[in-house]
């Protein structure tokens, strides 16, 4: 069941239109099922994209839930033109219809700066100038950063330019666990101050960082359970702690197995993972590759054709359950 509403701490200092917003989310939250696919516009979606967002879109379609649709387009070096209007079209194609507008993070730059603000006023930020040099040096093995070790939480709070360098601001993160809700993915509880650090929520060049975008918009968009890949679990503890800081409880999370490509690795736009355009070449239909996504998922038998809508009026909840649970890889349905 979805967290109860909780309002935002009174310690923050937001204003009250954004009070306003986030109760209203969380009420939202209360009232039903709402999930959401967030794909950033920095080229095309991949199979396992396009699987993971046919997960979550029969997981709202079956709890008679809504499927909201969130373009995570803050990175704007990232971005490439048209993307966008590729995921939109790609996802209309298939069938996956989402509820109300399609939400942009570029439009809620200013509940970010409010929340920023406020965390800053609050005493629950703090200056960082470690650089990334400095910060791969102490990064674990396979290149992967270690949690943060500290170097600027005790240092006097300058936050202006030194050098021709801003800070990034990070969370000071309190001691102790933080747990929520984990349907499908690793136990839901990661160790503060061991396992999440505290993490960059501005980065230096003045862009808002992942971890407090996402936070913010679960809230504020009302989103009862995340349904995403499992590579983005270790991620959901900052993003809990985000929430904690605002005085809000997490949504659940459904962390589900990705897809991945027969030596077992993960798919990528980076790597080229074949997405719908490179599918339609093949000579597939939408009925086509919905029955091939299902199929991977042992939902229909291989070969089926049929639409998003037939899926789910003949889907039984306990097997979406069961296929959401999976850990085996998926190599030899790609």
């Amino acid at each position: 069941m979805a967290a109860a509403a909780r309002a935002p701490t009174p310690s923050l200092r937001l204003p009250s239109h954004l009070q306003a917003r986030l109760a209203s989310g969380l009420e939202r939250r209360r009232q039903g099922y709402r999930t959401r696919f967030a794909p950033s516009p920095t080229g095309p979606l991949h199979r396992g994209n396009i699987r993971t967002a046919l997960l979550g879109w029969l997981e709202a379609r079956l709890r008679g839930g809504e499927w909201l649709l969130r373009i995570d387009d803050l990175d704007r070096p990232r971005n490439r033109p048209g993307a966008e209007a590729s995921i939109v079209e790609d996802l209309r194609w298939l069938g996956l219809d989402w509820d109300g507008p399609v939400e942009r993070q570029s439009a809620h730059r200013g509940a970010y700066a409010s929340v920023l603000s406020a965390l800053r006023q609050a005493g629950r930020l703090y200056p960082c100038r470690c650089s990334r040099r400095l910060l791969a040096d102490v990064s674990a093995p396979h290149g992967a950063l270690s949690v943060y070790p500290g170097y600027c939480r005790d240092q006097p709070p300058l936050w202006g330019d030194q050098a021709g360098r801003l800070p990034s601001w990070r969370l000071r993160l309190e001691p102790g666990v933080l747990r929520w809700h984990e349907r499908c993915g690793p136990r839901g509880s990661q160790d503060g101050p061991a396992a999440v650090g505290d993490v960059v929520l501005r980065r230096a060049d003045g862009v808002v960082a992942y971890h407090l975008a996402t936070a913010v918009d679960e809230l504020l968009m009302g989103i009862s359970e995340v349904v995403r890949g499992d590579d983005l679990w270790p991620s959901t503890g900052a993003q809990v702690a985000v929430m904690a800081a605002l005085g809000a409880l997490p949504p659940t999370y459904a962390h589900v197995p990705l897809w991945r490509d027969s030596r077992g690795d993960r798919l990528s736009k980076r790597a080229g993972a074949e997405g719908l355009a490179g599918l339609r070449s093949q000579g597939m239909d939408a009925p086509g590759v919905i029955g091939w996504l299902a199929a991977s998922l042992d939902l229909v038998p291989q070969g089926s054709r049929l639409s998003a809508a037939e899926l789910a009026a003949g889907l039984a909840p306990e097997a979406l359950e069961h296929c959401m649970h999976r850990e085996r890889s998926q190599d030899e349905k790609a």
